[in-house]
């Protein structure tokens, strides 16, 4: 299975350095990513998560709360979308058959009515949870508007499954290849997963929002900006249960490192490393031909993490000695 990287619409959230690490200023906008995956399986695409749509980009609105657009600001360009990144590759949308979602909150989800012929796999409590609408918060992370393919949703019980390097619970997906796996990783919501997808390099670990920056999977420093804690702190629906699956996914780090790629949605120096590119680049057909110095210097935006490239540099904050 050929595993494709996007980045689905970037947010820009208040805080500055204080939300991604990075941003030089305080007082400005941070950037976190979208980070979705496109994966051509032997008769169709499928889809890992979706960011924003093009409902969201042409009405925000409408689709989006207040609160969502103040605080996080998305960067609602029509070609970060999904479906125009799809077409972008030479891809017809029609053919993404599978959707499978790590959780339901809007910047997750937005994308799915743009693909009204898809089936969409998600945990049966987040499908809960997202419509009851029990509290405030709630009704500015789950969108109904976004949800016109509900009647495609297939979901799954979470108290069943196998196990997986360590995990419990994991499920497979019904009309797909065993190579995509549902793995409960609750806290952040109820109903949150992360989606592991096998290729001809090993496994890949899409956490979702488990965790928000590469340095809390640290094993020492554990270290996460203090505006993007507070973020994870607001969004939980279960610290204990985020926090113990935070410490199972540092472990899943330290015992498979040779053969699982773990990432989570919102990190750009993670997205960045493993697309190869700038996160302000949507995905495109020639861009895999063309080298990359080429690709940067066409790209006025390009501000690619050169650290990512040192020898001996992991990824998680650490330079070569």
């Amino acid at each position: 299975m050929k595993i494709h990287h996007l980045n689905c619409i970037s947010t820009c959230p208040l805080g500055g350095r204080l939300t991604d690490g990075s941003t030089r200023s305080l007082v400005a906008r941070g950037h976190l990513t979208s980070h979705c995956l496109l994966l051509e399986a032997d008769d169709r695409l499928v889809l890992v998560d979706t960011g924003l749509g093009l409902r969201d980009v042409h009405a925000p609105r409408s689709r989006l709360s207040a609160f969502y657009l103040a605080m996080l600001a998305p960067d609602l360009r029509e070609d970060m979308t999904a479906i125009r990144q799809i077409e972008r590759m030479g891809f017809d949308p029609r053919d993404v058959r599978d959707i499978v979602l790590t959780h339901l909150d809007c910047d997750h989800a937005g994308g799915l009515d743009d693909f009204p012929h898809a089936r969409v796999h998600l945990m049966t409590r987040e499908r809960e949870c997202a419509e009851q609408q029990r509290t405030w918060l709630d009704r500015q992370r789950y969108r109904p508007s976004q949800w016109s393919t509900r009647g495609q949703w297939h979901t799954y019980a979470g108290s069943s499954g196998d196990k997986w390097l360590g995990f419990d619970c994991v499920r497979d997906l019904e009309g797909l290849p065993a190579d995509v796996l549902l793995v409960p990783l609750h806290g952040h919501t109820h109903g949150h997963v992360g989606i592991a997808v096998r290729s001809s390099q090993g496994w890949m670990l899409n956490a979702g929002d488990a965790y928000m920056h590469h340095a809390q999977m640290d094993p020492v420093r554990q270290h996460c900006p203090m505006g993007l804690r507070l973020m994870q702190r607001v969004l939980e629906k279960d610290r204990r249960a985020r926090l113990a699956n935070q410490a199972r996914l540092r472990d899943l780090r330290r015992d498979h490192v040779a053969d699982v790629q773990m990432f989570c949605a919102h990190d750009v120096v993670e997205f960045e490393r493993l697309a190869n590119r700038s996160a302000r680049i949507p995905a495109d057909r020639l861009q895999a031909d063309m080298p990359q110095r080429g690709a940067q210097a066409a790209d006025p935006h390009w501000a690619f993490d050169d650290r990512l490239h040192r020898p001996g540099f992991d990824g998680i904050g650490h330079r070569p000695h």
